[in-house]
């Protein structure tokens, strides 16, 4: 005979391994504040990369304009206001990267021990049905 809940318990834990299982054991054989930094500073890698691609961009567009006019007071205001906008712009994606990959590494924790919990139910399920075969 059938059992509808060890069938439920199969079809959730293969629905499970199929949609989130690998990523999620891999987020969660970090410890959360590894994963959390790790994330973090390649986020910020990567946005300080775009910003010198942008500011690179920026400068060869307008080059040629924006040397004739410029004087050491121009050059040290557009300075600091590049580095401004460059620490602005890393504060925010740094707290806002770490919030996203700190709820992240949760979820999937989560995930992986609700998935743990329904194997061992299966397992266990599986002892009583083997001791009460003939």
């Amino acid at each position: 005979m059938l059992d509808k809940r060890r069938i439920r318990l199969m079809a959730r834990a293969a629905i499970y391994e199929k949609r989130y299982g690998q990523e999620d054991f891999k987020i969660s054989s970090y410890y959360q504040k590894d994963y959390t930094s790790l994330n973090t500073w390649i986020t910020l890698i990567w946005i300080t990369a775009g910003f010198c691609l942008m500011a690179a961009l920026l400068f060869l567009c307008s080059g040629e304009s924006f040397v004739e006019g410029i004087t050491i007071t121009k050059l040290i205001i557009l300075l600091i206001i590049a580095v401004g906008a460059y620490l602005s712009l890393l504060i925010i994606y740094g707290i806002g990267a770490g919030s996203f990959y700190k709820k992240k590494h949760i979820q999937a924790k989560q995930r992986v021990k609700k998935y743990m919990r329904d194997l061992s139910r299966l397992e266990k399920m599986n002892v009583k049905k083997e001791k009460n075969r003939p």
